[in-house]
């Protein structure tokens, strides 16, 4: 319920908290799946209230003034809160002296009353001015909002203080769920000629670093929204929030579509640690299923775990898993990915043992004389396993587009990181089985025989395909980059993009997906579109009762897509090779973002509509130089790199039937500058690029 004035009621002056921040050793590691933090860490004290005294009293850790308190009505989690008052000078501040140098995040779930103006949250360290945000004047009544002040320097010593401060212009403030967390390693620099897309990725950087758990803070395990106080505390390892942000946990679907956000962010600690805890818990007792929820300390989350055969299990999320380990492996070049036993062992199996596990229920055919193994699944419920990561699909679905083109991305993911240690028998055997999906895919599984180019999205227990919407089933074939090109798939994402503006999913969260699909087969402009419609509405309410944008999945997303999505940006980072390709929508000039993270180094690419990238190699002096290929959509005869014309390579990745590219190739030393344009008079015509281009080898899309 929403919470009351309490105006008049007697209030107690509190004494400052100020002790210094809390290091949590050993002691504290004995909670399930925990590991002991060698190092203190930042955190104010009773950081949710919870230590409230009766009546209104806040803890001792709390300075209260009169007109605000704790109280037990409207809490976001746990059982109390913080309140303030209408009217001026109220506020609840508490103080310490921090044992770290670093920079650091400060973040606060408010919630307040609507169309009212003023209110502030503010951070002040050391002598520094103090920096403050102040509440919309438009906010969603009830609702808790998370605000976050980031980037705040702190040095061991300094006194760090926290207030929330009143307004005569509002009516009641509540306040719940403090979080303090390191600065995101990385923090990639945006500018561009579009102010929207600037806009954008600011804000998707800072909320999307404000998911962060500390590393060796205490903290709830197994919370959800029926059990706010969860059941107990555990240390926290290396993670980030990862699903509803009321439960305590991180989820293998949505860590899947974060984790390239999480590496531009410099995530990459948090990124390994969690993927080998799901890798981990694929055991053959839960037929080679990763949990669907871990607790930030690295133990099972109970709400979606009841036993070994009664979890939350969705067919997809295993590939999805997998091909995060290649790239992982692509964009970091950390020999881990290919070579721990724990990660390569997690792929090995669900590429093989998880197959052969969840076969069976529906025939499926051949290929080249070669049979085809889809993985299927007929649980009817998430918790005996589903065949989609659509929950609520009415026609049971055995077999379903999203299993299959995740599928399809693992074979690609063992291939790839196969031939990354060497194991190049794997290599060309899991290379072979992508390219037999993929023809089958293409030429057999989607396509109906009364209509070649409708497009089947799910099979039942009978064996009866399904072309209906499918909102998971219906994009992520085309994103997952199964889906042939042509006239087949154009005209397929034609009715994907207007049909999904007609059936909309209301949990924003599936709109994500949407840009990347979009992104896959080369139309940057309808992926910006959908880019939009998910800013758009991150102040809307999501029906979980939050607004939309305090759900990780939005922002995350949203980073990655401006990178690898709107940039171009595909690395190869063990051989120190970035591939880039602009896909800007007319309304966006010029887009320049710095600091964005390959291998060791970092690079800044800035691309000026489709015509010219510029890409700096900001890595140390010492570190070793990139081979940049530099791509521009459509083929030209030539290319000028560096001020001087090149004979370009045209070249068509999936085909004949696929789009043109052409490429130069170049070396970027630390430092160095390189500019590379397509000149309109070295343009083909359209009827002259076959004949120039070199097509691909294979039946299999590009990776």
């Amino acid at each position: 319920m929403n919470s009351i004035s309490r105006a008049g009621s007697s209030k107690q002056q509190l004494r400052v908290g100020r002790l210094a921040a809390i290091a949590l050793f050993a002691s504290l590691a004995a909670a399930p799946g925990a590991r002991a933090a060698t190092t203190p860490v930042l955190q104010f004290n009773d950081q949710g209230f919870e230590q409230a005294g009766s009546g209104y009293a806040c803890s001792s850790w709390w300075v209260v003034t009169s007109g605000a308190g704790c109280a037990t009505n409207n809490p976001h989690s746990g059982a109390h809160l913080a309140f303030l008052d209408q009217g001026d000078g109220y506020s609840v501040s508490q103080s310490v002296q921090s044992t770290v140098t670093g920079s650091y995040d400060f973040s606060a779930w408010i919630a307040a009353l609507p169309n009212g103006t003023g209110g502030t949250f503010s951070i002040r360290s050391g002598s520094a001015p103090a920096q403050t945000i102040t509440l919309p004047a438009t906010l969603a009544t009830g609702v808790y909002v998370k605000y976050t002040l980031p980037r705040i320097a702190v040095t061991a010593g300094d006194t760090v203080t926290i207030t929330f401060a009143s307004s005569s212009g509002r009516g009641w403030i509540n306040i719940d769920d403090i979080e303090v967390v390191p600065s995101a390693p990385n923090d990639p620099q945006i500018t561009s000629s579009n102010p929207t897309v600037v806009a954008m990725f600011d804000w998707a950087k800072v909320k999307a670093n404000s998911w962060v758990r500390q590393t060796g803070t205490a903290g709830v395990v197994n919370m959800d929204e029926n059990n706010r106080s969860g059941s107990g505390t555990g240390v926290y390892t290396p993670s980030y929030w990862a699903g509803y942000p009321f439960r305590s946990y991180y989820y293998s679907r949505d860590f899947a579509h974060q984790f390239l956000g999480a590496h531009m962010l410099g995530l990459d600690v948090q990124n390994k640690t969690m993927l080998e805890g799901f890798a981990t818990s694929a055991t053959a007792s839960r037929g080679y299923f990763p949990l669907w929820a871990i607790n930030f300390d690295g133990s099972t989350g109970t709400t979606d775990y009841k036993s070994d055969t009664n979890f939350v299990r969705e067919l997809p999320a295993p590939f999805d898993l997998s091909q995060r380990m290649n790239d992982g492996y692509r964009w970091t070049g950390d020999a881990d990915y290919a070579t721990n036993p724990a990660l390569t062992g997690f792929v090995a199996n669900t590429v093989s043992a998880f197959i052969a596990a969840h076969t069976g229920l529906i025939p499926d055919g051949k290929v080249h004389g070669r049979q085809i193994n889809l993985a299927q699944e007929n649980g009817g419920n998430i918790f005996l396993g589903v065949a989609s990561y659509n929950e609520s699909a009415g026609d049971d679905p055995v077999e379903a587009t999203d299993a299959v083109s995740t599928q399809y991305q693992a074979y690609l993911a063992m291939s790839s990181l196969s031939a990354a240690r060497r194991d190049f028998a794997s290599a060309r055997t899991y290379a072979e089985k992508a390219a037999d999906l993929y023809s089958y895919y293409n030429t057999t599984w989607s396509v109906p025989p009364s209509n070649p180019l409708a497009v089947i999205r799910s099979y039942n227990i009978d064996s009866v395909g399904s072309t209906a919407w499918g909102s998971e089933m219906s994009w992520f074939a085309p994103m997952k980059g199964i889906m042939a090109p042509g006239n087949r798939r154009d005209q397929y994402m034609s009715w994907l993009n207007a049909t999904a503006l007609t059936s909309t999913p209301p949990n924003l969260e599936a709109v994500t997906y949407l840009p990347d699909a979009f992104f896959t087969v080369n139309d940057g402009t309808t992926a910006w579109a959908w880019m939009q419609y998910v800013y758009n509405r991150i102040n809307d309410l999501h029906s979980g009762g939050f607004l939309n944008g305090d759900y990780p999945e939005t922002s995350f997303t949203l980073v990655s897509q401006v990178i690898d999505g709107l940039l171009g940006v595909q690395p190869d980072a063990a051989q120190r090779a970035v591939s880039t390709v602009s896909q800007l929508p007319s309304d966006i000039g010029w887009l320049q973002v710095a600091s964005i993270p390959v291998g060791n180094g970092s690079i800044t690419l800035r691309q000026d509509g489709k015509t010219r990238s510029t890409l700096t190699n900001t890595s140390q002096t010492r570190a070793a130089p990139y081979l940049w290929h530099a791509g521009f959509p459509g083929a030209y005869l030539c290319l000028t790199v560096r001020g001087q014309h090149r004979i370009g390579r045209i070249v068509q990745p999936e085909g004949r039937q696929g789009p043109t590219f052409t490429y130069a190739d170049l070396t970027v030393q630390p430092g160095e500058t390189a500019v590379v344009d397509a000149p309109s008079s070295c343009r083909l015509k359209t009827n002259d690029v076959n004949a120039s281009a070199t097509t691909a080898t294979t039946a299999s899309a590009p990776q």
